[in-house]
C-alpha cells in the first residue's frame, strides 16, 4: 500500500505545484505547456528525491505529508516548483507562436510537436544550403568585391547557389534578374541563366483540383476542357476550356497542389539564408539582400493564392474604366474562382515578342501602341496607385482581332501611397529635363528618413549621373536607375519596399516597350504623359462643371457646421485667456495604452528589484555564515537558502513575462 500511497502524494503535490506554478507565471499562460512542465518536473524530482533521500534513509513513504517540515521534503517541493517553472521558460522561448493584445496564443497554429519536427526539418534544409553556399564559395568571393573580376566571380558563385538549392531559390535568382536598378549587368547575365523547367501535372491531378475547387460537377460547367495545358509553371498551369451556359471560351488557371506546402518549407529558410549572406558581407547588407529577400516571400504568398489576383484584376479594370487609355483585362468569372483556381477570358493573341504578324496585318502603329502601354501603367502608378508589378514581355499580348494590349498575370501587383506617387511624378520630370533639383525632390519623397541627408551632397551626385546621359539619343534605363539606387544606397538611405517594386516594375516595361519600338524613350513619353496630365486637370472643371459643383458643395456641407462653430469657440477661448484659466496639460496616463505600459513596467521592475534584493541578502548571509560556527549558522544558511529559491522564483517569473510581451509585439 506504501506504493499506492505514495502515487497519491506525488499526484497530491503535482496538483499543488500546478496551482501554485500557475499563479506565479501569471495569467494566460498555455495550458498544455503548463500540464507538460508540471509532469516532467515531479517526475524527475520524485525520481532524485528518492534515489538520493529515500532509498538510503529507509523514510516511511506513507508519511511523507506528516513530515512535509522535514528539510529535505521541502526541498523536493521547492526543486518541484522550481523546475516546472523553469521548464515552462524553456517551452515559452522555443515557441514561435505570438500572443495577440491579451496575451492569449492566436489560434489556427500546429502543435508543439509538430513545430519541433517542422523546426529540425528547416534547421537540416538550413545546414544544406548553408555548405553548398560556401562550396560555392559565397562568402569568400563577397569579402573581395572590388571590381568587375571579382563581381563576376561571386555573380557566378551566386547563381550555382540558387541553382542547386532548387524550387523557390531559383525562382528567387530569376526575380533577382530583373531587379537592373540594383545589380550590374554582371549579376543580371548570370542570373538569367536560371532556367525552371516545370513538369506538367497528370491530367488524373488535374481532374483531381477540378474536382476538389468547382461548385459542380467539371461537364456540367465546362462543355469542353483541354487536357493539353496552354503553358505550365512553377507555381501554376493553364488550361483552355469553354464554359457550357455561356459558350464564352475561357481559360483556367491551376494552382500546383504541392505550391503551398513547398513555400512553408522552403520560404522561411530562403530568408534565413537572404539573413546569413547579410551578416555577412557589407556589399549584400548595402544592396537590401535580406530585404529583398523577404519582399519576395510577401510576394509569393501573394501570388499562391488566386483569390488575391483575381481581386487585383477586378480593381485594376474598374480603375481603368476611368481613363482614356486602351488596354484590356480578362474578365474574371468569380463564381468559379477561389484560392485555388481561377477562371478568365480567353485571350486570342500573341505576346509582343512574337506579334510581328498581327502588327503588320492589323497596321498597327508600334509607338502609339508602345505609348499607350505606357500611359496605361503610368496612370496606375501615378493617378490610382495600384499598378501591374511585372510587365514583362509575356504578361502583354496583343488581340489577334483588335490590336488591343491585354495585361495579364495579376498576381504581383505594387501600391504606391499618395505621396510616393507624387515623388515619382517629379523623379520622372527631373530625369526627362536634365534636373538634379526636381529630381531629388522626387527621391526624397520616395525613401526613408530623406529628412536626414545634407541635399547639397546628393544633388552633386545626382547631377554627375545625369551629365553622364546628356546629350544621347535614348536615355538608358536600367543604368540610370541602377545608378540612382546606388546614390540612395551611398548615403544611407532606402526606397520604401513599394517604390522599389514600382521603379523595377518600370524598367523592366522599358524593356518591353524597346521590344515593340526599338527607338521609343520612356522618360521623354513621360514627360508628355506629365505635360497632358497637368493641362486635363486643369481642363476638368470646364469639361465636367456639374461634377466639380456636386463635388464642392458635399465638401462646403462637410466644413459649414464647423465654420458656424468658429465664432462661439474663438469667444470662448477669449474669455478663458481673460480669467486665466488657459492651462496646457499633458498626461501620459490619460491614454490607457500609456497608462497600461507604465504600470506593468514599474510593476516588473519592482519585481527584478525585489528579486535582486533577495538574491544580494542572501548571499551576503551565506558569506556570513562561513565566519560563524555556533547553531545560528543553520538558520542563516536557512533564510540565505530560502532567499535565493524566491529570488529565483521571481527571476523566472520575470523572464517568461518578458518573453511573452516580445511574442505580443
Amino acid at each position: 500500500m506504501s506504493g499506492l500511497h505514495l502515487t497519491i502524494q506525488v499526484i497530491i503535490a503535482a496538483i499543488v505545484i500546478f496551482i501554485i506554478s500557475g499563479r506565479l507565471i501569471g495569467s494566460n499562460v498555455n495550458l498544455t505547456k503548463r500540464v507538460l512542465s508540471v509532469v516532467m518536473s515531479v517526475s524527475f524530482t520524485t525520481f532524485v528525491f528518492w534515489y538520493t533521500y529515500l532509498r538510503d534513509n529507509g523514510t516511511n513513504v506513507d508519511s511523507l505529508v506528516e513530515n512535509v517540515l522535514n528539510v529535505a521534503t521541502l526541498l523536493w517541493f521547492g526543486s518541484m516548483l522550481l523546475i516546472s517553472m523553469l521548464l515552462y521558460l524553456f517551452f515559452e522561448l522555443f515557441d514561435p507562436i505570438g500572443l495577440n493584445e491579451n496575451g492569449e496564443r492566436i489560434k489556427g497554429k500546429r502543435n508543439f510537436f509538430q513545430r519541433i519536427a517542422t523546426y529540425w526539418r528547416q534547421q537540416k534544409r538550413l545546414r544544406q544550403v548553408l555548405k553548398i553556399a560556401m562550396t560555392n564559395g559565397i562568402t569568400r568571393t563577397m569579402n573581395y568585391v572590388r571590381n568587375r573580376d571579382d563581381e563576376r566571380e561571386l555573380a557566378l558563385a551566386l547563381r550555382l547557389t540558387l541553382e542547386q538549392c532548387g524550387g523557390i531559390f531559383i525562382k528567387f535568382g530569376q526575380v533577382l534578374s530583373t531587379r537592373k536598378e540594383l545589380f550590374s549587368p554582371v549579376f543580371i547575365e548570370e542570373l538569367e541563366k536560371l532556367q525552371q523547367n516545370a513538369p506538367v501535372l497528370p491530367n488524373e491531378r488535374v481532374q483531381n483540383i477540378l474536382k476538389n475547387n468547382l461548385k459542380a460537377p467539371i461537364h456540367e460547367i465546362f462543355s469542353y476542357f483541354s487536357e493539353v495545358p496552354l503553358a505550365a509553371a512553377s507555381i501554376g498551369q493553364v488550361h483552355k476550356a469553354v464554359l457550357r451556359r455561356t459558350n464564352e471560351q475561357v481559360v483556367v488557371k491551376l494552382l500546383r497542389p504541392e505550391v503551398k506546402e513547398i513555400m512553408r518549407n522552403d520560404l522561411s529558410i530562403l530568408v534565413e539564408f537572404a539573413t546569413w549572406v547579410s551578416s555577412k558581407s557589407t556589399w549584400a547588407e548595402s544592396l537590401g539582400f535580406k530585404e529583398l529577400a523577404v519582399g519576395f516571400a510577401t510576394a509569393l504568398r501573394e501570388e499562391i493564392d488566386f483569390n488575391t489576383e483575381a481581386r487585383n484584376m477586378m480593381q485594376v479594370t474598374n480603375m481603368m474604366k476611368k481613363t482614356s487609355v486602351k488596354v484590356h483585362i480578362p474578365r474574371v468569372y468569380t463564381e468559379f474562382s477561389n484560392e485555388n483556381l481561377i477562371v478568365m477570358d480567353f485571350i486570342d493573341g500573341s505576346s509582343v515578342t512574337n506579334a510581328s504578324a498581327i502588327f503588320d496585318k492589323l497596321d498597327i502603329d508600334r509607338h502609339e501602341f508602345a505609348e499607350n502601354l505606357l500611359y496605361s501603367l503610368l496612370d496606375m502608378l501615378l493617378v490610382s496607385g495600384v499598378f501591374h508589378a511585372d510587365p514583362h514581355p509575356g504578361n502583354i499580348y496583343v488581340d489577334r482581332r483588335s490590336g488591343i494590349a491585354t495585361l495579364l498575370d495579376f498576381g504581383a501587383v505594387g501600391r504606391l501611397a499618395a505621396p510616393q506617387q507624387e515623388g515619382l511624378k517629379l523623379f520622372l520630370v527631373g530625369i526627362s529635363q536634365n534636373n538634379a533639383s526636381i529630381l531629388f525632390d522626387g527621391v526624397t519623397l520616395l525613401v526613408e528618413n530623406a529628412h536626414s541627408v545634407d541635399r547639397n551632397d546628393i544633388e552633386q551626385a545626382i547631377s554627375q549621373v545625369l551629365l553622364k546621359i546628356s546629350y544621347v539619343d535614348q536615355i538608358p534605363t536600367d543604368e540610370l536607375i541602377y545608378s540612382i539606387f546606388s546614390i540612395v544606397r551611398e548615403f544611407g538611405l532606402q526606397f520604401y519596399p513599394a517604390v522599389s517594386v514600382a521603379l523595377r516594375a518600370i524598367v523592366t516595361l522599358d524593356g518591353t516597350l524597346r521590344i515593340i519600338d526599338p527607338e521609343f524613350d520612356i522618360f521623354q513619353e513621360a514627360k508628355n504623359y506629365s505635360s497632358d496630365y497637368v493641362k486635363s486637370s486643369f481642363k476638368r472643371p470646364f469639361k465636367e462643371p456639374m461634377q466639380v459643383v456636386e463635388r464642392v458643395e458635399e465638401e462646403l456641407a462637410l466644413l459649414l457646421p464647423n465654420l458656424r462653430r468658429i465664432p462661439r469657440r474663438i469667444d470662448q477661448l477669449v474669455k478663458k485667456v481673460e480669467s486665466g484659466k488657459i492651462i496646457l496639460h499633458h498626461d501620459i496616463f490619460s491614454d490607457k495604452a500609456n497608462a497600461k505600459f507604465v504600470t506593468e513596467l514599474f510593476s516588473q521592475f519592482i519585481l527584478l528589484f525585489v528579486g535582486i534584493t533577495f538574491g544580494i541578502i542572501s548571499v551576503s548571509l551565506l558569506a556570513i555564515s562561513q565566519f560563524i560556527h555556533t547553531a545560528y549558522a543553520i538558520y542563516l544558511n536557512t533564510a540565505a537558502y530560502l532567499g535565493l529559491f524566491l529570488c529565483a522564483i521571481l527571476l523566472v517569473r520575470l523572464s517568461i513575462q518578458a518573453i511573452r510581451n516580445m511574442k505580443k509585439m
